[in-house]
């Protein structure tokens, strides 16, 4: 299974530089939101791109995505004890969605995609599975050692 962000969702839906990966990842593996994913993603649809609620949901019913991993609360407290552990605003700005997005992928033996730096060094430090995504300006992610 690999779990997606909501940038792979969005890069995907808006034909961005990552499209094609996350086509891919679609088509290939078991792909997955999580349940805050879900939310981001409609969220971003709707009140930023301006696409009808029904017409939002609808696409991401059609990709299968609307079936996402159990947000139990042994998940939660981790996510949140994740984020605790690496946010800072300047230099490590991870949201509590990716966070949450980390630790369903730790938990389900998963691999995360995503292009979001910050998201993945956490990931990386923490030995969570990932597959980085192109970023809107076509560079991929490298771990620093």
């Amino acid at each position: 299974m690999i779990i997606l962000d909501a940038y792979a969702v969005l890069a995907f839906l808006k034909g961005e530089r990552a499209a094609p990966e996350v086509r891919s990842l679609l088509q290939t593996d078991s792909a997955r939101l999580t349940v805050v994913g879900v939310a981001e993603v409609l969220d971003h649809l709707i009140r930023i791109v301006g696409v009808d609620p029904e017409e939002a949901a609808l696409d991401l019913a059609q990709l299968g995505l609307l079936d996402p991993p159990p947000l139990d609360e042994t998940t939660a407290i981790a996510a949140g004890m994740l984020r605790a552990r690496h946010y800072d605003r300047t230099r490590c700005a991870v949201s509590l969605a990716d966070c949450i997005a980390a630790e369903a992928t730790r938990r389900t033996s998963s691999r995360l995609a995503t292009s979001d730096p910050h998201l993945l060094d956490v990931c990386h430090r923490e030995g969570i599975a990932v597959h980085a995504l192109a970023a809107t300006d076509g560079t991929t992610w490298t771990p620093t050692p």
